[in-house]
């Protein structure tokens, strides 16, 4: 299983091309996607999205929150504030549950990197 972020599913959604679509594109059609819940939160919070993309969101594979998983972001994001390093609160959330769920997680933001460096996220793309 491959974790999905919500930008590579936005440019999925808009039929936007890119090689990390491409990728998501054989993740789905291999059934191997699989979502954190904090993405799923952030794509129904368009105010614009279409019935089907809801419908598609909420059958879709979601990540099991583990018990302490939030206490594990909030430790998780001050090891990079601690460095002065960007950490945002969803960011770090969308990062523990792949880490705690050992899945790679398909992104291209850049702001990922640092959870890679300095705490174990195993980044696609």
């Amino acid at each position: 299983m491959i974790a999905v972020d919500t930008n590579v599913m936005i440019y999925y959604l808009s039929g936007k091309l890119s090689k990390e679509v491409s990728y998501l594109e054989d993740l789905f059609n291999n059934s191997i996607a699989i979502f954190p819940p904090l993405v799923i939160t952030e794509l129904l919070s368009d105010p614009w999205i279409s019935k089907k993309n809801i419908d598609f969101l909420s059958k879709a594979p979601k990540l099991d929150l583990l018990p302490g998983y939030l206490e594990r972001a909030g430790r998780l994001r001050a090891i990079l504030l601690r460095r002065g390093l960007k950490a945002r609160t969803a960011d770090s959330l969308i990062a523990q549950s792949c880490i705690d769920s050992r899945v790679s997680l398909l992104t291209n933001d850049k702001d990922f990197r640092n959870f890679e460096k300095y705490c174990g996220l195993d980044l696609v793309g």
